[in-house]
């Protein structure tokens, strides 16, 4: 952690942050606050340069255009690079997400250089859209409840030897490809489809970051019966049937 602070970076929030998106900074920035530690929470717009001393970096999904527009630049910032040698923690979404692999298909239907922090290649998919609620069960390496989410892309994302697959969908799409995944890490990099935003609906990924970030095994307590009402609700709305 940077000098005794914990410092929250939400990238490209002018280009990078739909569905609600942003509602996973002021999760990580609540949760952190509410175990009594010291916060300071960095916006970061396309035209500034990364921060490389920040301890975890979150990024939101986007629309075609601006999602080539911010690999561009992230690329030729190469902060967030640094950022990840230096130990930090980054959580992506969808558009973040495909980001974060090696490559994708960008608005001019051409393939697109990624950040190559996770070892993911993704294709525009040929079949219907993936939309809906998704249920998936999180790799139990990472000691995690069930994962509850929205799902709202195109893209069929293929992961590579080194990338784990974050989840395995129990209900809805994942990353496209029919084997059943969803999401990809690996030590410090995280990516999933999942909207919602995915921290409100799932905090305990939120508490993992924090953990990571702190390099400590566990958190103090915190009050959870709102996360866990929306979660409860969520998860019901989704067994339901069509």
């Amino acid at each position: 952690m940077s000098d005794n602070q914990l410092r929250v970076v939400w990238v490209y929030p002018d280009l990078l942050s739909t569905y609600g998106d942003q509602g996973n900074v002021l999760v990580v920035e609540r949760r952190a606050r509410q175990r009594g530690l010291d916060v300071a929470r960095l916006d970061v717009r396309s035209d500034q340069p990364i921060p490389t001393s920040g301890d975890i970096y979150l990024i939101g999904g986007g629309e075609d255009r601006p999602q080539r527009l911010a690999a561009e630049r992230l690329i030729r910032d190469g902060h967030l690079y640094q950022a990840v040698n230096n130990g930090a923690i980054v959580f992506a979404v969808c558009a973040g997400y495909q980001i974060l692999g090696h490559e994708f298909v960008n608005d001019q239907g051409q393939r697109q250089p990624g950040l190559g922090l996770l070892d993911v290649t993704t294709v525009r998919g040929e079949g219907e859209r993936c939309v809906g609620d998704v249920l998936a069960d999180i790799d139990p390496r990472l000691g995690l409840p069930q994962l509850t989410g929205f799902e709202n892309h195109q893209g069929v994302t293929h992961l590579g030897p080194t990338a784990r697959p974050f989840a395995r969908v129990q209900m809805g799409k994942g990353n496209g490809t029919g084997d059943g995944t969803e999401g990809a890490y690996n030590d410090t990099v995280f990516g999933t489809y999942m909207h919602g935003p995915v921290l409100a609906r799932n905090p305990l990924i939120g508490d993992l970051l924090l953990k990571l970030a702190l390099d400590v095994n566990a958190l103090p307590p915190c009050d959870d019966r709102w996360y866990e009402a929306l979660r409860n609700e969520r998860i019901a709305s989704a067994q339901q049937p069509a």
